[in-house]
């Protein structure tokens, strides 16, 4: 194993970076698998030199080198006690694109989806559609040979290989195309490695005794899908080895090969023309698992563009995820399990009637107690909810997980109900009803027990179904693997699978491709145990972690960060959409995904041997990025709540070390202010002069936020004084006065005030605390807890469904509905107040729908509005009852920015040291979208922070909603 200083040595030869600290190692120990192997190091590779060097480092010191790119891997393939070679931050590149053949190269890091977003104005798409096509990389589904829900289609990824350029384990470079009988046997003479391997795989293919083993044993050539060992059984095609095609591609074999074979540095595809713009999805809704792959059978007779299955567990997941409940709205009743079948053409009317087809030949069959239609955007609701069935999963509280040993068989579709009901069968004799989802209509299933590894007996259940599921797959003569991989947990079985002989063969093959074993070992061939590398250790003593905040939703903090499934919806960019996750798309780092901080934390209280299992600088610096955006409670389909797993770890750091003068600051501000306020011209002068910003570790080329020449309170205390008897027939409303508005934005304090006043509701504001927002972002949480705990006896007895508690600043009125509920004493009247608090849109928007606020109360002046969303706002709340507000005035014209976060988070933007961070946070959407915005166009923002960001990164003048609709009443 190397040292220290060869690692730096390593390091210090190369373009890009070697990282060997704690806590890379640590975040780079998983995958979205249930493994886990620390590695020595992790490379962000930048150029081939850089491979190439790795590689002969790797070759001196007899390590493995680890391709990876997203790191969603479900097998365990990017996992390696070697060096993990990271190739998404630089390897990201389309090098050319040929429209005429339909090809395009690019290198290993480029998204799947944003290949796509490349390739549109042109008309073509590259069709394999992984679940995680808005973060997976062409390398990894290259690795894996993905395939995704369009294969029925469009095939997988091995189908789209034109030429994969390679560096080979002695550094060499290869391309590997499709080529004549003849050039394959002219690549057999010479000394190099890649002669050697040409010759190895001319002489081993060429046996007649090995082509008759593996006819005989490799899974049934109609099963498309199918990743079971190297693809050896495809060479056989060739006419050299008693096959009828001429040519021969070694690339088919590289596919699917999980970085053991060669380094992918650049892969040619082929790419599709666009599919019909005229679809139609008809959701059959059934009693049972077996009713629906009856009506497979049926339904892929109608020539389907997509033919996926989810089941009621991964239904009721949707439930209570924040984001995934809008899309389940076309569900009827509680179905077992519901099929998406997709039907396109070129005319609707031609759509229209391949889907009546589709129905009626269900109904003739019986199939399905519904049988719905669903058209345009209501298509992508469902589509975006079957991608989350993986990440729903990991929503499960508790330890027992949907556990991946048996998540990736594949049959031919006719034996698909037979296979199932024998399965079901099996699992039904260890007490399990399974998980069902995804790809019924190429004949795979995921198929997932549910189990906890921490206990010893479900630990051997583990192994005992996975061993018996092997045996069912291959009387079948499917495939262990039909897109996943095999990794760690399918590598034991290989043998079994494609026969001893076989397996022999695909050993020798590495062994020509790899002679020093260095490329990704441990992956296909010569694995180690599926029960043995796990992420959760079995039988372990559960450690006892005692927390301020009340994480018993999760059955405790650590079973929140262990949600985390490694999925990596945290890596999706700008394009995707959404918010999740900022600080990853401004660095492109691992570190600074959501992922790594949930990992490096279930990591640290697991195994730290501290008193306070919190007190790590490495814990510090994972979370020290992120912004608490809350995209991850919501965005994320596990739901895994870094910004609450932030704030306790602040909280319990900060009591091992100290707090530092500036968080104080920040922290206590509301207080300061209360001081400041008293003199608010001179303490703007003070708090803006450049030493004293500098002093307080604040970034010189921000404007510190200017005091009021009043306060909100003290303007409410005077106008209750002068105010005369109004009648107010909408009742009575509780606004709270927070303490950016009550300091900073009087002037939209009072604007809401004389709305809601005008508008017929009486307002009352009430002595009580700030929200306590600072506190909690600073890691405060006692002095926090004491505010909640004020806050909630103060409102408990007051606020109700008919006299609502409205916020103007999303921020602090959302902590009501969110972070009171894990700090409050008072848990049940927290949660009572929470259900009757609004932003003040939320509260428009209900008011709205009941009929006591409409247009006719507004202006008919024209005004176009743009809407950038708070957010605390997108996670907690809604944008579109911004919307609904500010579309009041009939002829306004109001649009929602698709925009993620504006960068400043409170008073991160403000920190120097984040000053550079958070504006590139800003540039991701916002900034460019405000800029391509005329000047007559009004941009509305709800948050403070927000309005100052907006300001300082486009010059451009944000106003609050409140402050729009105003100056809009009649």
């Amino acid at each position: 194993m190397p040292s220290q200083f060869h690692l730096q040595q390593l390091s210090e030869s190369l373009e890009g970076k070697l990282l060997f600290d704690d806590l890379h190692k640590t975040i780079y120990s998983t995958d979205a698998s249930t493994y886990k192997i620390r590695p020595i190091a992790v490379a962000y590779s930048k150029t081939n030199e850089d491979i190439v060097k790795l590689i002969h480092f790797a070759t001196k010191n007899k390590i493995s080198l680890t391709p990876r790119t997203a790191g969603t891997s479900l097998a365990g393939q990017t996992v390696g006690n070697g060096i993990i070679v990271d190739v998404s931050k630089h390897f990201t590149k389309i090098i050319s694109f040929d429209a005429a053949k339909k090809t395009i190269t690019v290198q290993p890091g480029i998204i799947r989806d944003e290949l796509n977003i490349y390739l549109k104005p042109h008309g073509l798409f590259f069709g394999p559609n992984t679940s995680t096509s808005n973060r997976c990389m062409m390398g990894g589904m290259v690795g894996n040979n993905s395939s995704g829900t369009t294969s029925i289609r469009y095939g997988v990824t091995r189908d789209k290989i034109v030429e994969i350029k390679a560096i080979l384990s002695d550094g060499s470079l290869a391309v590997f195309n499709e080529i004549s009988s003849a050039d394959f046997v002219e690549k057999t003479k010479g000394n190099s490695l890649e002669s050697k391997i040409y010759k190895t795989i001319y002489e081993e293919l060429s046996n007649e005794e090995n082509q008759k083993e593996i006819v005989k044993e490799f899974p049934k050539p109609e099963i498309h899908r199918r990743n079971t060992g190297y693809a050896v059984d495809l060479l056989l095609k060739s006419d050299l080895f008693s096959g009828l095609e001429p040519t021969i591609n070694l690339g088919k074999l590289l596919c699917g090969s999980e970085g053991t074979l060669a380094f992918t540095t650049e892969i040619t595809l082929r790419v599709d023309d666009l599919p019909p713009a005229n679809n139609i999805m008809v959701v059959g809704h059934f009693h049972t698992i077996q009713e629906s792959l009856e009506a497979v059978v049926v339904a892929m007779k109608h020539h389907l563009y997509t033919c996926e299955m989810m089941d009621d567990t991964i239904l009721d997941c949707t439930k209570n995820n924040r984001e995934q409940a809008k899309n389940r709205l076309f569900i009827e009743g509680n179905p077992k399990a519901i099929m998406m079948f997709e039907v396109a053409s070129d005319s609707m009317e031609d759509a229209e009637n391949q889907a009546n087809a589709l129905v009626s030949d269900l109904q003739d069959g019986n199939f399905g107690y519904a049988l719905i239609k669903l058209y345009g955007a209501d298509i992508d609701k469902i589509i975006e909810l079957r991608k989350a069935g993986l990440g729903l999963l990991g929503s499960i509280v508790g330890d027992n997980k949907a556990a991946d040993s048996i998540e990736d068989t594949a049959v031919e579709l006719s034996d698909l109900p037979n296979y199932i009901a024998e399965f079901a069968a099996m699992m039904k004799k260890y007490g399990q009803d399974a998980i069902y989802y995804a790809h019924a209509g190429a004949g795979e299933l995921h198929l997932r027990p549910v189990l906890n590894l921490k206990k010893k007996e479900d630990l051997v259940l583990f192994r005992t179904i996975a061993t018996e599921v092997a045996h069912l797959v291959k009387k079948y003569r499917g495939s262990l693997s039909g897109e996943h991989g095999d990794g760690i947990v399918r590598g034991e079985f290989i043998p079994f699978m494609i026969g001893e002989k076989n397996y022999e063969l695909l050993k020798r093959i590495k062994s020509a491709f790899d002679p020093n074993a260095i490329l990704n070992i441990g992956k296909i061939v010569n694995t180690s145990k599926m029960d043995e590398n796990l992420r959760v250790e079995s039988g372990r003593v559960e450690p006892d972690i005692q927390t301020i905040q009340d994480f018993s939703d999760s059955m405790g903090v650590l079973r929140l960060a262990e949600k985390c499934n490694g999925s990596g919806d945290c890596r999706k960019l700008p394009s995707a959409g959404g918010t999740l996750c900022p600080s990853y798309r401004a660095t492109r780092n691992e570190k600074d995904t959501t992922r790594a901080r949930a990992n490096a934390l279930r990591e640290y209280l697991t195994n730290s041997e501290k008193d306070n299992k919190f007190n790590h600088k490495e814990l510090y610096q994972v979370f020290e990025l992120c912004v608490s955006c809350k995209a991850c409670a919501s965005e994320c389909p596990s739901n895994v709540d870094v910004a609450a797993l932030k704030a306790e770890f602040l909280y319990q750091y900060q009591k091992a070390n100290g707090y530092s003068i500036r968080n104080k600051i920040f922290a206590n501000n509301s207080k300061l202010n209360q001081f400041g306020s008293l003199i608010p011209s001179f303490t703007n002068f003070v708090v803006n002069l450049p030493f004293v910003k500098k002093s307080m570790g604040v970034a010189t080329k921000r404007e510190v936020p200017l005091l009021a020449k009043i306060t909100f309170r003290k303007w409410y205390e005077n106008y209750q004084s002068k105010t005369q008897k109004h009648s107010f027939p909408n009742g009575k409303v509780y606004l709270f006065c927070d303490e950016f508005t009550n300091y900073y934005d009087v002037s939209v304090g009072i604007d809401a005030f004389e709305l809601l006043t005008k508008l017929g509701y009486k307002v009352e504001i009430v002595h009580h605390e700030e929200s306590g927002r600072a506190y909690i972002s600073k890691g405060f949480l006692e002095e926090a807890q004491a505010i909640a705990n004020k806050n909630v006896a103060i409102f408990k007895d007051l606020v109700s469904e008919n006299t609502p508690l409205i916020g103007i600043e999303p921020s602090a009125i959302l902590t009501f509905r969110d972070e009171y509920i894990r700090l409050s004493k008072d848990k049940e009247s927290a949660e009572k107040i929470s259900k009757n608090t609004l932003t003040i849109e939320e509260f428009f928007k209900k008011e709205i729908t009941s009929g006591k606020i409409h247009s006719e109360q507004f202006s008919n002046v024209e005004k176009t509005i743009k809407i950038h969303g708070h957010c605390h706002q997108k996670s907690l709340s809604s944008v579109e009852a911004t919307f609904a507000m500010l579309n009041l005035p009939k002829n306004s014209s109001v649009t929602i920015y698709n925009s993620g976060c504006c960068g400043m988070a409170g008073s991160f933007g403000y920190e120097k040291e984040h000053y550079d961070i958070s504006m590139q946070m800003g540039e991701d959407t916002l900034f460019p979208k405000i800029r391509a915005t005329d000047s007559e166009t009004a941009i509305a923002a709800a948050g403070t922070s927000c309005r100052h960001q907006i300001f300082d990164g486009t010059n451009r003048k944000a106003l609050h909603p409140v402050t729009i609709l105003r100056a809009c009443l009649k």
